[in-house]
């Protein structure tokens, strides 16, 4: 894993020190090696940045920008190619010849095989930035489901990059205004949903997307989306699709145990880690596997991460944290995130990524399972709306009043905070009221935070466009099917994935994901 960084530009020539400041933004990301490159032709400048986390080809050829035999093609990725070795083989069979032996160099190779629709034959999580000298285009492409993000900026005929956004705040090109429609949907979601950023000038380029800029044009095109049905035609048994649904897992975890480093796993204790590490150890008997604790009962879930690797004889590295060293990390956050996001799980997340990273380099987790699978609570809450929703009015009037005299717990997902968060929903679309569910103000709690002269600017701003955008999109009738993809769209994209990439990559980690592997997501 690593991190990129680099600009095009047709009204200047390439300046080396904007891209020394860009790169030391990223230094966290990798910390093993890095390198340039800077090039100046026919009114065009470009520069390229790669910070390096070794983790396949440890050597100097892995060393990145890296370049094809004429230099006309560079490139700078972040991220696994999972599937490189079969396409390398298949590559060199029409006689591509190979300098390196990383996964990076076959999507150089790739490219000039097959131009941007090389992406339709990676399997992996990526985000990397292509130079056509030839062409005189820079390619950005993301991964299918965005576990790899990179964010850009179009200025006055030059296009900026960076996978995180402070490195590209370090370009004085970059304007720092903050969006208040992204900020208006941050205190809806507690995240700001992709293509925007909390800064008006920088954008993210969505997962499944990619993005050719040449003679200053950019032109952003979807290449790939998470394939949804309403009443899929099944010709096959519940215990058939288990079947084939377990032999995809156990290819997806196998495919991410490839490294030249070791690789150990996150162990929660919960259902979709111990999925993973269950097949991990079949394949391997010697791996290492790392879990946190709190001092606090309610948070603490270390019993079952226990019981988990004991019943797998996976060795188990277990530290328990203070709720102090918990509130110590509150400094340390602007360091981590670029934009607001409020997921509490990005300190447990934060300490669980240091403690492992003094061990290893790659650590496989279960994240993607709850959105595959309905695993959160508020997929049971939809359910259950449907039966509140046919109550007569004077008793759900009772059920509102009682809630407000409920004793206030803080302990984690406290019932008196269920009830209230239940309630908030009555009355909207499901899928509105699920993330209503899912986050933190409701629209009138929002209104009461924001000033006049903000909710002047706003106008009538939908803060839920996304969602209606997404719905459309899918053309999906289900409304359970629906909160599906929404989930992956925005909950999974745009707020666990981020939180779990800037707290791993803040400790040198890499974290890779089998259960959002293509085939077992397809």
């Amino acid at each position: 894993m690593c991190g990129i960084y680099g600009y095009v530009t047709q009204r200047e020539k390439s300046k080396r020190e904007v891209m020394q400041r860009m790169g030391r933004a990223l230094a966290h990301r990798g910390p093993d090696d890095e390198g340039e490159m800077t090039a100046d032709s026919n009114g065009v400048g470009v520069g390229l940045g790669h910070k390096r986390l070794s983790i396949i080809d440890l050597s100097a050829a892995g060393k990145q920008p890296m370049a094809n035999e004429d230099e006309s093609v560079w490139l700078t990725l972040n991220g696994e190619i999972y599937n490189y070795r079969k396409l390398r083989e298949e590559l060199e069979n029409k006689g591509h010849r190979f300098r390196s032996h990383s996964d990076s160099e076959v999507v150089l190779h790739l490219y000039e095989e097959s131009g941007t629709e090389c992406l339709d034959k990676l399997n992996g999580m990526f985000a990397f930035a292509l130079w056509d000298g030839k062409k005189r285009s820079l390619l950005l492409a993301r991964d299918r489901v965005g576990k790899k993000p990179l964010h850009y900026c179009l200025t006055g005929g030059e296009l900026i990059f960076a996978s995180e956004i402070k490195s590209l705040l370090q370009h004085p090109a970059v304007e720092r205004d903050l969006d208040l429609r992204a900020l208006s949907k941050y205190l809806s979601y507690e995240y700001v949903p992709a293509p925007e950023t909390i800064f008006r000038s920088i954008k993210k380029l969505e997962p499944g997307h990619y993005l050719v800029y040449a003679d200053g044009e950019p032109r952003v095109s979807r290449y790939w989306n998470i394939p949804m049905e309403d009443d899929p035609v099944i010709h096959r048994s519940e215990k058939q699709c288990a079947e084939e649904l377990k032999e995809l897992l156990e290819r997806a975890v196998k495919r991410r145990l490839a490294a030249d480093v070791p690789v150990g796993l996150f162990v929660s204790g919960g259902l979709d880690s111990g999925i993973v590490a269950a097949f991990a150890a079949k394949a391997n008997n010697q791996l290492q596997c790392f879990s946190i604790g709190f001092d606090e009962p309610s948070f603490d879930e270390s019993a079952y991460s226990k019981q988990v690797a004991t019943s797998l004889g996976i060795r188990h590295h277990l530290k328990i944290f203070s709720s102090g060293e918990m509130l110590k990390l509150v400094q340390k956050l602007p360091q981590i995130l670029d934009e607001p996001l409020a997921d509490p799980s990005v300190f447990p997340l934060y300490l669980l990524s240091r403690f492992a990273s003094e061990h290893m380099k790659v650590v496989l987790s279960g994240d993607g399972g709850d959105e595959l699978f309905g695993g959160y609570q508020t997929f049971q809450a939809h359910k259950f709306m449907g039966c509140y929703s046919a109550l007569p009015g004077f008793v759900k009037d009772s059920i509102r009043k009682i809630s407000l005299h409920l004793p206030v717990s803080h302990n984690y997902l406290s019932p008196d905070y269920k009830v209230k968060q239940f309630l908030k929903g009555d009355g909207v679309s499901p899928e509105i009221r699920f993330f209503l569910w899912r986050g933190a103000f409701s629209m009138a709690e929002k209104e009461k935070l924001l000033n006049p002269d903000i909710r002047r600017e706003l106008g009538r701003h939908n803060c839920y466009d996304d969602i209606d955008r997404y719905v459309q999109e899918s053309g999906l009738t289900n409304s359970l099917e629906r909160l599906l993809y929404l989930s992956m769209k925005l909950y999974l994209q745009d707020n666990n994935l981020v939180t779990v990439d800037r707290a791993s990559m803040a400790n040198g980690l890499e974290v890779r994901c089998p259960l959002l592997d293509q085939e077992v997501v397809e």
